[in-house]
């Protein structure tokens, strides 16, 4: 395993990844709005391509051609950033306003969430980073631009509003922990017994998780979300007695569109559950959403929801190819080519404290999750599973080997 780790590069598991897609960071949340709706990727990657004073350049050293960039990926934007920014009491009033602000408003300003790695850099070198906090690592993808232009000749013009990275004469694309966990997945064997091990007995369950009360109101735990987005993990739903019931998931409004944030203001935590699993939102919800918006007197938000329901709902008539589109269902909404997204419900992924490592670490790989709640016999929450905690033990692991 150590020999495995040690000597496998970056380069290697970015075979058959796609390249970014970009905006500028001079860009508005409107055009990240835009460019987020005709994105089959969850998340857009933002670039800073002004000029650099050396000590701000990113050193990047691409098929032994050692090269400072003078861009830089300074972050990522989802559609949960726009939905938490629009949740803003400000934002509410009037959101048409609020999408004009510079895309900086919504950006991440959390120091090495993304950060750019050379391709000839070690597995364990972005183990290390991963375990400092980093969540994507930006590679440069070893095509030369000369091979995209001729790719390029023969595609068609992109109207998607955003476009695919290119820079210094390379594209980019990113890895995440999934990618790495995958990759130890396929080589699980190595490190015997680690894997059979309970997930108890390794120590690796987080007690300190983000829950909220079914029936509190679902605006409260805003702040709950854009941390739960930071930390790449969920807020837990639950009930009186602690029991899980469910989970308001990033990973499920990263699906969703921006209306969810009219949801999100005026229903419970378990009423949003309802409206945001897929299938779309049931018509009784959605009667409430717009009652209580007139309540509080959030008409730019009301004509916003409205409108936007009007324009799916034409939209959906008059294509055949989207006619599987509800007319408020983020998740049908989103895209023409919904198929190739992963449907992501409100309910919530759970093992067993007494679940071994590997099992939980397919579970979280087959659902498509960083995490897994953790829960006894009786549904009680005992707390969560990640896989930067997954990473950790392998880390140490190699370490005591080493």
């Amino acid at each position: 395993a150590v020999s495995l780790l040690a000597h496998v590069v970056i380069s290697d598991l970015c075979l058959g990844k796609p390249a970014l897609r970009s905006l500028p960071v001079s860009a508005t949340i409107a055009d990240a709005l835009a460019a987020l709706r005709n994105s089959e990727d969850n998340f857009i990657s933002i670039w800073d391509c002004a000029d650099h004073h050396a000590a701000h350049s990113v050193s990047v050293n691409v098929g032994g051609d050692h090269r400072s960039c003078t861009c830089t990926c300074v972050g990522k934007v989802c559609m949960v950033d726009v939905i938490c920014y629009l949740c803003k009491d400000d934002s509410l009033l009037s959101p048409s306003t609020a999408l004009k602000a510079p895309i900086s408003a919504i950006l991440p300003k959390i120091p090495g969430l993304v950060m750019h790695l050379e391709p000839s850099s070690r597995l364990l070198e972005a183990i290390d980073l991963i375990l400092e906090g980093t969540q994507n690592l930006v590679v440069p993808i070893q095509t030369r631009i000369s091979n995209y232009s001729r790719r390029k000749q023969l595609q068609k013009p992109s109207t998607t509003g955003f476009a695919t990275t290119i820079h210094n004469g390379f594209e980019y694309c990113w890895l995440t922990q999934e990618d790495i966990i995958r990759f130890i997945l396929s080589s699980i064997g190595l490190f015997s017994p680690i894997p059979a091990l309970s997930i108890d007995t390794l120590g690796i369950i987080n007690t300190d998780i983000l829950a909220i009360d079914y029936h509190s109101p679902a605006s409260s735990a805003v702040k709950s979300i854009s941390r739960s987005l930071a930390e790449q993990t969920s807020v837990a739903v639950v009930d009186s007695e602690g029991t899980l019931i469910g989970e308001i998931s990033p990973f499920t409004l990263a699906c969703c569109d921006e209306t969810v944030a009219a949801a999100i203001t005026t229903l419970s935590s378990g009423d949003l559950m309802a409206y945001i699993d897929c299938g779309g939102p049931p018509e009784d919800l959605v009667r409430l959403v717009k009652a209580r918006l007139k309540e509080k007197n959030l008409d730019g938000m009301l004509e916003a929801y409205i409108q936007s329901a009007y324009s799916s709902s034409t939209s959906s008539s008059s294509d055949d190819e989207s006619s599987f589109s509800s007319p408020r269902s983020g998740k049908y909404s989103r895209s023409m080519s919904y198929s190739a997204r992963m449907v992501r419900r409100a309910e919530a992924i759970v093992c067993h404290p007494k679940s071994s490592l590997v099992a939980v670490m397919i579970q979280a790989i087959a659902h498509r999750v960083n995490y897994v709640w953790v829960i006894e016999d009786d549904c009680s929450l005992v707390g969560i599973v990640t896989f930067c905690e997954m990473l950790k033990v392998f880390r140490e692991h190699l370490g005591s080997m080493g």
